[in-house]
């Protein structure tokens, strides 16, 4: 069964490998939805939000809201902070006995990206 939780955060930026107005340093507000799967517990659960919740803003929210993310993450496009955000949930999530098993992120009201930790 697949469980979702939707974020969002507010940071700053600006594309370092781009040639054209991203270069310049720029804001979102970005969305995130951490997608995790897994069986139901004994609570009839997937995972209890709440500690979904905790996970993702101690390691994610945290850190980048209402930063300037090129301290963070190397040319932060929304795919590179899709893949950071997948670095620092897996691990985290998997030691709650359930699988990550999709981070997107929402540079834009209509732009997002989705990994699935092909990389990994």
């Amino acid at each position: 069964m697949l469980l979702k939780k939707i974020f969002k955060f507010d940071a700053a930026h600006n594309l370092t490998k781009y040639n054209g107005k991203c270069e310049n340093l720029h804001g979102h507000t970005y969305k995130l939805a951490v997608t995790v799967e897994g069986k139901l517990d004994n609570q009839d659960m997937v995972i209890d939000f709440v500690l979904l919740k905790k996970i993702v803003q101690d390691e994610v929210i945290d850190i980048l809201d209402h930063a300037y993310i090129n301290d963070i993450i190397e040319n932060p496009t929304a795919e590179n902070i899709a893949k950071w955000i997948w670095k620092k949930l897996s691990k985290k999530i998997e030691e709650q006995g359930v699988k990550l098993y999709e981070i997107e992120v929402w540079e834009t009201e209509d732009s997002s990206v989705i990994y699935r930790g092909e990389d990994e």
